[in-house]
């Protein structure tokens, strides 16, 4: 993959290696994608649809950014990012797919999983947080527990954010430099590093197991942000066939008049002070 120069990098700049994307034209974009999503979460309100989107990838490869801009405008009743910490003791000794198992969608909702059960085919098998049994159970196991899942009429939709090495690298320093990313870089991000080729092989065994005709990975360039994010949403609005059912123009009634009502004296509620 090219190296991007300092001009090209998804900071703010309107250029990179695919040509002109300006600030404004990816608002735009992004706002146009953001309405059809509220379209197809009425979709699969009303059809009673099943939905998980799983989001993988490199570290600092985008995938947060991607899941609140699928978000933002969402119903949260509807759609739900459900990004799980570290297992607990008594998670450690359980089916490994189980903690996976309450969170999956109910019919009308759609969850989206900031990492998932592929933890087990990545950091945990890189880090040696899990046996080689573990980890070649993992592999045999999980297209057949997605196979399942999608039997059961869940739409499972899998994406793998792909970020370069230099890129990579750069997200690392911004995020080291800039206060408020500081906690995005946990220590288990900087010991990747150390890691990439590991990490690589992993990723290429696990797409060797688990890219399957029934549940296939869908890969998204990230080395850009902002086309990573209408790149991603665009395929998944169109992986799922949804008409609009947006209600019409929407009259809002008179007021009911308070007939009687005396509100109480100002002076019994605690304010926020006004300091802007």
């Amino acid at each position: 993959m090219a190296k991007h120069t300092k001009h090209a990098r998804d900071n703010g700049d309107a250029s990179d290696r695919h040509g002109a994307l300006s600030k404004k034209e990816y608002r735009s974009e992004l706002a146009r994608l953001q309405l059809e999503l509220v379209k197809l979460q009425e979709w699969v309100k009303h059809k009673g649809l099943k939905v998980i989107v799983i989001f993988e990838g490199r570290d600092a490869a985008g995938k947060g950014g991607a899941i609140k801009r699928i978000s933002h405008r969402l119903n949260p009743r509807i759609c739900r990012v459900v990004a799980l910490g570290v297992p607990t003791e008594r998670e450690k000794t359980q089916w490994y797919f189980q903690r996976y198992v309450p969170h999956l969608p109910a019919a009308g909702e759609i969850v989206l999983l900031d990492r998932s059960w592929y933890n087990r085919a990545g950091v945990e098998h890189v880090m040696g947080f899990c046996t080689r049994e573990e980890y070649e159970d993992f592999l045999n196991a999980c297209p057949v527990f997605e196979k399942m899942l999608i039997r059961s009429g869940i739409i499972l939709i899998k994406y793998w954010f792909s970020v370069s090495d230099e890129e990579q690298e750069r997200r690392f320093r911004d995020r080291i430099k800039d206060r408020t990313k500081r906690w995005k870089l946990s220590p288990m991000d900087l010991k990747s590093r150390s890691r990439w080729v590991e990490y690589s092989k992993a990723k290429d065994t696990m797409f060797a197991h688990t890219d399957t005709k029934k549940s296939p990975w869908y890969v998204v360039e990230a080395d850009s942000k902002r086309r990573a994010r209408l790149n991603c949403i665009a395929h998944l609005l169109s992986m799922i066939p949804y008409k609009d059912l947006t209600p019409e123009s929407i009259k809002l009634p008179p007021r009911q008049k308070g007939k009687g009502y005396v509100r109480p004296p100002i002076s019994e509620q605690t304010f926020v002070p006004e300091r802007y």
